[in-house]
């Protein structure tokens, strides 16, 4: 079983790596020496991240300008799900430490959609998204002096999700992907920023239609575009990084099958499902399900002591063989790309590096 390189070789540490080099004192080490060796310093960085755009996906045609700027493969954090991710570059935490574990999030007074924050039944969830995560980067970072700012889609703007994820940043809102490019561009004329820039219409396409069809084809494309546009463009004295919160992988209708939870908790993803159990009831969902039982899923979470992590964590993980889902009645089965899990596809994403002062 694959545990994600919490050590120096993740997304966590990526952003790490580059708050440190902006003063701060990050809660987990930067990047291993050859990892960090491929970015140049600078005076502003800007962070991508081009959500569901695994290492894998570079090989598509239309990603060729991506796949010039590849440096290095890091891995995503575990599950290999947006919201843990993105919590996790947020804070430089592993998500034990920052308590974001999963997509479908477990938390004492029920179940909530941790994209949404929505409960199961589709209803609010009324928690205050603002205050849950620990000390973010963004504070750290204007606590040393220099200034954060997000740019994204303005619609994210204010969303729960969004106020979880950007305690401290500057939000900036775009309407589209040249005004994404012009946005990103400016901000990172003036030294001493931290500009992370987030776009996600790979992953929309992936989920929705595919990695074989037309739609994701264009999408990549635009993506590409994008970070060629914003590679010939940026000011000296910044350097851009980009990498993703995960891969992608298609599924057929025949791949899925739904979960009897048999008195089970269940939560997490349908590629990483986490129960809160006893060791029978797991043991007899695992043998009912294509399903590997993870008997202790903590190491997968890596380190770290929430203070929540004992209402939130799960007691095993049923990781879904390659090329099946097992899908809960309360997760959405009509996507065609899902992720979540620990294949290759899904948890290694790359590491691209563009600035006038690129090395190598």
């Amino acid at each position: 079983m694959r545990i994600p390189d919490y050590g120096g070789g993740s997304i966590a540490n990526l952003m790490a790596e580059v708050e440190r080099r902006l003063g701060t004192t990050p809660p987990l080490p930067g990047l291993h020496p050859d990892l960090a060796a491929e970015i140049p310093d600078a005076d502003t960085y800007v962070v991508v991240l081009f959500d569901g755009l695994g290492d894998h996906q570079l090989a598509h045609p239309a990603a060729s300008s991506l796949a010039a700027d590849r440096v290095g493969r890091l891995d995503a954090c575990f599950p290999t799900t947006t919201a843990v991710s993105m919590a996790s570059m947020a804070t430089s935490l592993a998500p034990a430490g920052h308590g974001i574990l999963s997509h479908f999030l477990h938390l004492p007074t029920g179940t909530v959609n941790a994209l949404k924050w929505r409960t199961i039944s589709g209803k609010d969830s009324g928690i205050d998204t603002e205050p849950f995560l620990p000390q973010t980067v963004w504070e750290r970072v204007a606590a040393a002096g220099k200034e954060p700012i997000t740019v994204q889609p303005a619609s994210f703007e204010g969303t729960p999700l969004s106020r979880l994820l950007y305690r401290g940043a500057r939000f900036e809102g775009v309407w589209s992907a040249s005004d994404w490019i012009d946005a990103t561009v400016s901000m990172a004329g003036t030294s001493g920023r931290l500009i992370f820039a987030y776009w996600p219409m790979v992953d929309v396409a992936a989920h929705t239609a595919g990695q074989h069809s037309d739609v994701y084809r264009s999408q990549l494309a635009e993506t590409d575009g994008m970070w060629s546009h914003l590679s010939a463009r940026l000011p000296d004295g910044a350097v851009a990084v980009a990498t993703a919160d995960h891969g992608h992988l298609d599924y057929g209708r025949d791949d899925r099958e739904p979960l009897d939870r048999h008195g089970a908790t269940v939560f997490g993803d349908p590629r990483a499902l986490f129960l809160r159990t006893d060791d029978d009831r797991a043991a007899r969902l695992a043998a009912e399900h294509p399903v590997t039982l993870v008997a202790d899923p903590r190491p997968l979470l890596g380190p770290g002591d929430h203070p929540g992590l004992a209402d939130r964590a799960p007691t095993h993980a049923l990781l879904a063989d390659r090329g099946r889902l097992v899908i809960p009645s309360f997760m959405d089965d009509r996507l065609v790309g899902y992720h979540g899990g620990l294949e290759p596809e899904e948890i290694e994403v790359p590491l691209l590096v563009a600035g006038s002062d690129t090395q190598g």
